[in-house]
């Protein structure tokens, strides 16, 4: 067992999977000698060489399209997007041809790809850095999307991931790169895929969230049992795409009232599709509404103020006292 952060973890997973298998490749801008813009490929060119982890032109449309034909020839590409912003030059590739392979091609290929890309906002990073693109993922059949909030769960599930026969957009929170350590096996493990997990027991409400919203939504939990005795249970959804529907209407079965937290514009996101599961699944287990915590639906704002914009522990309170005072 070490001590890892979020970005040494995910690091050490590829390692992993570099050493296990021939066929898995990393590639992206400057993913190579420098190691990546948060150096979470760092020294892993030097470990397995440059016909293993190198670097591509600044064109994400061309790292894509590399995966989409590298996988078909049974590869394993675990593609790098430098910013979560530049993904729309790549779409088609991601949603149209690597989604689709399998079912255009009658079985006869997979697109067995990992799309890491980082997101999220509180770092105070320049436009298109930091938006919250889940929401554009998750309405497209054929990919999954998979968002960890610490780094035991980061490194299981980019195993999980790179081992996978589908493509997965892996999105890797910024705020969460560097923000603690935890203890992470350094042999080879795997957290499942469309399994999400409870991180705090409460009896009052369900708080359902995912990547650093996880983090604040504890924050709130501990805040409200401090100062009026509210218990309220946490999920960490960790995978989008599959949703662990399930263990969501277990929860709410015994807590009755629920809120989703999402730190995407509030519009057509996750959260939204989410509480429409919930009210088709477990409407005659809710005493309230299941309400949204979320960012507004605005473009996301320049560093200055983007705390404001950001939801909050508060924000969550707020929430979880108009939930209980229904």
């Amino acid at each position: 067992m070490a001590q890892m952060n979020m970005k040494e973890a995910i690091r050490d997973a590829m390692r992993v999977e570099l050493k296990k298998d021939p066929n898995v490749l990393v590639f992206g801008e400057d993913v190579g000698k420098v190691g990546g813009v948060f150096r979470a490929t760092e020294g892993l060119q030097g470990e397995f060489g440059e016909d293993r982890v190198f670097d591509t032109p600044l064109a994400e449309s061309a790292i894509a399209g590399l995966a989409v034909g590298m996988g078909i020839q049974g590869f394993r590409p675990v593609a790098e997007i430098q910013f979560v912003g530049f993904i729309y030059e790549a779409l088609d590739q991601m949603f149209v041809q690597a989604a689709r392979m399998r079912y255009r091609s009658g079985g006869r290929y997979n697109s067995p790809i990992v799309f890491r890309t980082p997101f999220g906002g509180g770092v105070k990073a320049a436009e298109l850095h930091t938006d919250s693109l889940e929401g554009l993922a998750i309405q497209t059949p054929g990919i999954k999307v998979i968002v960890p909030s610490n780094p035991y769960d980061a490194k299981g599930l980019l195993i999980s991931a790179i081992r996978d026969n589908d493509p997965v957009f892996f999105m890797e929170h910024l705020n969460l790169y560097h923000a603690f350590r935890a203890d992470v096996p350094e042999e080879d493990y795997t957290v499942p895929i469309g399994k999400a997990n409870i991180v705090r027991e409460g009896s009052d409400v369900t708080i359902i969230a995912y990547g650093m919203m996880v983090h604040s939504a504890v924050k709130a939990a501990d805040e409200l049992e401090k100062t009026k005795g509210i218990k309220a249970e946490v999920i960490d959804l960790r995978t989008l795409l599959p949703l662990d529907i399930d263990t969501i209407v277990a929860s709410i079965q015994k807590t009755n009232r629920a809120i989703v937290v999402q730190e995407a514009q509030k519009t057509s996101g996750a959260a939204a599709e989410i509480i429409a599961q919930i009210n088709e699944k477990a409407i005659l287990h809710l005493e309230a509404p299941v309400l949204r915590v979320a960012g507004p639906d605005t473009v996301y704002p320049f560093a200055q103020i983007e705390d404001a914009w950001l939801p909050s522990p508060a924000r969550i309170i707020t929430a979880v006292n108009k939930v209980l005072e229904f």
